[in-house]
């Protein structure tokens, strides 16, 4: 029967300075507590001694790793348990090992395997809260530390830190320490939402807004009611319902660029069964709140432009910046919400006439534009077919304002590979910032298919500069 040890070891520098003041001695080690933490065996040996790492030894067998854990070129071994595979599983949807994209899969645990001999008997890390950063096999930082209470640390400060559950094993190749969860680095997250303070705001309200009955009350008109319903059941039946807003977008007059656009919905009433709510937009601008019904309302056709998911929230707002950046000109626009085909849920929101709640707003945000950002760097990359590449701003770099405020549109995804940040695989949308670029929070993984690749960008600060798209090279060797 395969055996793990799992004792925990704790400092004889702690038990000192408890009686002396907190005091940490010179000689910072851990004690023991019953078990040499030396293993004997390669890390390799050791997991597959050990019932508790058995989707970890197969994870390694899956993607030729072996040699890493049995080389005797010393490293540190942050090993997820077979409870971790589970959860990263089910956290993915995949139904097995098999399931995950091998390149992924190895990517995942370089990570887990850092490029130096750390055990927290090192006087380094003697301090409490003190995450030390090193390199990992797929080229991204970890940061090792303790708490307060002694508990080894992983990536302790970053947006997502994980207690380790057995530190110090000593397999004759390293170190070793035991977690619970799959592992991964995560910079800290800029807020994409907070503006430049010389940024302004110009609010604009509804000329008309009602809504719409199916059924048997598809000739009747709501134009004086103080809410707006919204129901998607059969589409056109006694329960359907859609919301219909028209604004003239001339009545945006502050100066500047308008860089953001949002449509803020407040909430009377929503079910939140965590459906989507989608919003479209409609040709027709010549109706009027006080003669619309469903018999002469004109239905969305078109793919929504803006969607979120119902939650208890007091306010529904909407992203509408890349519809309005479509438009040829300042115009009337009208909008219809409806929710999500057959769900069946209900939602109630304010109209311009309602005395209680806010009426429907479009907020535009307003920059000065007088920022320039440059392309400084773009040298794009060579990645081994299959295998990983982390970018830095040695490949992409862009100036004119804080590596914060630089933030990034995904337009193109790569087609022969992921482009990865944190435990996400980006999509087409998604926001970044040069942060991430320089603390190396990005990777490119290469499916193993393909001579090249690309990953297309636009960029902008929070003070209404922007770049034109461009496309980072990729070549695969």
């Amino acid at each position: 029967m395969k055996n793990i040890k799992t004792s925990y070891f704790l400092l004889i520098g702690v038990l000192i300075s408890l009686v002396t003041s907190c005091e940490i001695q010179e000689n910072f080690e851990y004690q023991n507590s019953g078990s040499t933490g030396n293993l004997g065996v390669s890390a390799w040996e050791y997991i597959q001694s050990s019932d508790s790492l058995v989707l970890l030894e197969a994870a390694i067998s899956r993607v030729g790793l072996e040699s890493i854990y049995m080389d005797m070129e010393a490293k540190t071994f942050i090993a997820p348990t077979n409870a971790a595979f589970e959860q990263y599983l089910a956290a993915n949807s995949y139904a097995s090992l098999e399931d995950v994209p091998e390149p992924i899969l190895r990517n995942t645990l370089r990570y887990h395997i850092v490029n130096d001999v750390v055990l927290f008997t090192d006087p380094e890390l003697a301090d409490s809260n003190n995450p030390i950063a090193y390199s990992t096999v797929n080229g991204q930082i970890m940061y090792l530390s303790h708490n307060t209470n002694y508990q080894g640390q992983v990536n302790e400060g970053t947006s997502k830190q994980w207690t380790i559950v057995t530190s110090n094993l000593v397999p004759t190749n390293g170190a070793m320490h035991i977690v619970s969860s799959i592992v991964y680095f995560s910079a800290p997250a800029s807020n994409l939402n907070i503006p430049d303070p010389s940024v302004k705001t110009d609010t604009i309200y509804p000329k008309h807004d009602s809504y719409i009955n199916g059924g048997s009350s598809s000739g009747v008109n709501y134009g004086r009611d103080i809410i707006m319903k919204v129901k998607n059941v059969t589409g056109n039946g006694d329960f359907d319902r859609k919301a219909y807003m028209m604004f003239d977008l001339n009545e945006f007059d502050t100066e500047g660029v308008i860089t953001d656009v949002r449509l803020d919905m407040a909430v009377k009433f929503t079910a939140a069964k965590g459906v989507s709510m989608n919003l479209f937009a409609v040709s027709d601008t010549l109706w009027n709140e006080s003669s619309l019904t469903f018999d002469n309302a004109t239905l969305p056709t078109e793919d929504p432009i803006a969607s979120l998911t119902t939650t208890k929230i007091t306010t529904f707002a909407f992203d509408v910046t890349d519809f309005f950046n479509s438009l040829d000109k300042r115009q009337s626009v009208s909008f219809v919400l409806d929710g999500e085909a057959g769900t069946d849920e209900t939602d109630e929101f304010a109209t311009k006439e309602n005395t209680t709640l806010s009426a429907p707003m479009l907020i535009a945000t307003i920059a000065s534009g007088n920022n320039v950002l440059d392309l400084i760097t773009n040298t794009g990359f060579t990645v081994t077919s299959g295998e990983t590449y982390v970018l830095s701003d040695e490949v992409l770099e862009v100036s004119g304002a804080a590596a914060a405020d630089i933030i990034f549109t995904l337009e193109e995804i790569p087609q022969n590979g992921w482009l990865i940040r944190g435990a996400d695989i980006l999509k087409a949308g998604d926001r970044l910032t040069q942060q991430d670029v320089n603390s190396k929070n990005l990777v490119y993984i290469s499916n193993g298919t393909g001579t090249e690749d690309a990953i297309v960008l636009s960029a902008r600060d929070r003070a209404g500069s922007s770049l034109e798209s461009f496309s980072i090279d990729i070549t695969v060797q």
